[in-house]
This record gives C-alpha cells, structure tokens and sequence, in this order.
C-alpha cells in the first residue's frame, strides 16, 4: 500500500511528539527507584519544561497567525479596490449602453410616428 497524506501538520506532529516524550519521561519518573522528594523535583522540572516548551509552540502559531490575517487583510483591500474599479467600469458601460439604447428606442419612435402619417 502506499504512503497517504492524512491531513497532520507538522505542528500537530511535533506537539504529539513532546506529549509523548512528557508522558514517557513522567511514568520512567514514577518507576525509577529514587525517593519521593527527588521524583517530586523531577516531576517539577519536567512540568517547567513542558510549559515552557508549549508556551513557545504557543507564541510560534499566534506569529503565524497574526502574519496570515495581516495577508489575508493585504489580499482583501487590493482585491476591494480591485472590485470597485470594475464596479466603477461597470456603471460607466450600463450609462452609456443605456444612451444607445435610449437614442435607439427615439429613433425608432420617431420612424414609427413617420411611417404611420405617411
């Protein structure tokens, strides 16, 4: 069979992978021969850095975030003014097509009053 893309990001992988590490490192902690107050430091330690290291994945997706919605905001106010100039253009055609037409529906009155008195 071969390999399939299932959706996962690298973020979520790399954040799957300190879990693990952390849950990993908390049950070796647990079943290590050492006394209570030396796996309580442990334990401690290792909830600091888990924190830590959450609090900077963390802050790394809030920077990526922040960075594409000030895009998306770039992409939106080109693609309005984009939009209002066709809008613009598109008044412009309608007014003058509307001329044609108006000095047409004249023109047609008039043969139409001309060929009736005749």
């Amino acid at each position: 069979m071969g390999e399939q893309d299932r959706g996962y990001s690298a973020g979520s992988i790399l954040l799957t992978f300190f879990l693990g590490a952390i849950v990993g490192a908390g049950v070796a902690l647990l079943v290590a021969p050492k006394t209570g107050e030396e796996t309580r430091r442990k334990i401690k330690e290792l909830a600091e850095d888990a924190k830590e290291k959450a609090e900077d994945y963390i802050g790394q997706v809030k920077g990526k975030a922040t960075t594409y919605i000030e895009k998306g905001k770039d992409i939106l106010e080109k693609e309005k003014a984009l939009i209002s100039d066709y809008v613009e253009k598109g008044k412009e055609f309608v007014e003058k097509e509307k001329t044609i037409i108006s000095k047409a529906v004249e023109a047609g009155k008039e043969a139409y009053e001309k060929e009736r008195k005749s």
